[in-house]
């Protein structure tokens, strides 16, 4: 299936994941700071004055960027808030492309955002297959994932789940497993704490060379149980059971 991954963070670096350089990374310019590509979308030759509806298809084929693993990766930049109002050229341009790609493009769309939804606005979040907030037991992370939650609840998403990240021993799943059942989130699996992921990123290296280690054994498997099916998550068959202790 062909991909296309999104960085939306205020300090994106899905391209050294991906295995890009830190050279290559430096050169990417994000879409929200691309002052000539705005420009040449939303101008009207009136100060003051653009348009808000505009082409994207281009943007995908112009500035997504080939990475070793095979996926295209757009960097985004930031965003106002979903409910701010803000209908600033730059955030014209980001949520058109982001509704054409989660709406309109067949490709498997993967996501990198911060603490929130801001990047869609409420239409586009309706048609997202899946929200996975990633987390560690740690009470404040757990706390951020609650407002996450919360914020993708009010957009309009259905599936919304909870990943536990990082995770070293039992007792930190049991206090994420808590914390979900005590606010009403639904945890869908666990990724184990994995040394190779921590010693990869210390080199510089992509940690998706490392195919055998703990941590990316349980991605592949999260990815092949979305990948099987188009239909809504089964917790009772995709149960954070799956982790097994052996694992962490």
């Amino acid at each position: 299936m062909s991909t296309i991954a999104i960085d939306a963070d205020s300090s994106p670096n899905l391209a050294l994941t991906l295995g890009l350089s830190a050279e290559e990374a430096r050169k990417i310019v994000p879409l929200s700071e691309n002052k000539s590509l705005i420009e040449s979308k939303t101008n009207t030759g009136y100060s003051g004055v653009f348009r808000l509806s505009f082409s994207v298809d281009d943007v995908v084929r112009d500035f997504s960027v080939k990475t070793p693993f095979g996926v295209n990766l757009i960097v985004m930049g930031t965003v106002q808030s979903m409910g701010s109002g803000c209908t600033c050229p730059a955030n014209a341009l980001v949520r058109a492309l982001m509704r054409y790609l989660v709406v309109e493009r067949d490709e498997a769309v993967i996501l990198d955002m911060e603490a929130g939804c801001e990047h869609m606005g409420r239409g586009t979040a309706r048609q997202v297959d899946y929200m996975l907030i990633v987390t560690d037991a740690n009470s404040k992370s757990l706390e951020v994932a609650n407002h996450i939650h919360a914020l993708a609840a009010d957009a309009g998403m259905k599936q919304v789940f909870l990943i536990g990240n990082k995770i070293a021993n039992e007792n930190q799943k049991d206090v994420i497993e808590k914390y979900a059942k005590e606010n009403g989130l639904r945890v869908l699996d666990f990724i184990p704490f994995d040394e190779a992921i921590m010693d990869a990123e210390m080199r510089g290296e992509t940690p998706l060379k490392h195919e055998t280690s703990k941590a990316l054994v349980a991605i592949e498997r999260l990815c092949k149980n979305f990948t099987a099916s188009n239909k809504p998550i089964n917790l009772k068959e995709h149960s954070s059971d799956q982790v097994r202790r052996k694992d962490i």
